[in-house]
């Protein structure tokens, strides 16, 4: 089944508490990690919370890669939500691992956009060799 977007629902707990409360380091870890997706970055807006905890989102061509963190309990969550074939997101779940120095991390990966449309492309994702047809049941699907 062919789906218009993967979206990585990433957890990443027993993190470095310092790192998730660092808004200068997360955001270069998030467009980092974008870039090395493969992504378009357009933009990126941090907030910092008082007295702990960092959000943020670094906003794609491709969609976008969001992070809310939890310093006081080691735990951030991350979405990458990417569209098209080229990019990489779980190039980009990995960096991010990496970088937050998650010591147990998990990833559940989304497939967003699995349409029933019959005898209709989609014309700015063309199915290779036809058009899209699924079965309903089929519409809302998790793969972990």
């Amino acid at each position: 089944m062919q789906a218009l977007g993967t979206h990585l629902l990433v957890e990443l707990r027993d993190c470095d508490t310092m790192i998730l409360d660092d808004i200068k380091k997360a955001k270069e870890a998030m467009v980092s990690a974008a870039k090395l997706a493969r992504a378009t970055v357009l933009g990126a807006h941090f907030h910092q919370f008082s007295p702990h905890g960092l959000t943020g989102v670094v906003v794609l061509a491709e969609s976008h890669i969001s992070i809310h963190t939890w310093p006081e309990y080691g735990y951030a969550a991350v979405d990458v939500f990417t569209c098209g074939e080229t990019l990489q997101p779980s190039v980009a779940a990995a960096y991010l691992v990496e970088k937050f120095q998650s010591k147990n991390p998990a990833v559940i990966e989304m497939r967003r956009g699995t349409l029933s449309l019959r005898d209709q492309a989609l014309p700015h994702k063309p199915e290779k060799g036809g058009y899209i047809c699924n079965e309903r049941a089929e519409d809302l699907q998790m793969v972990s």
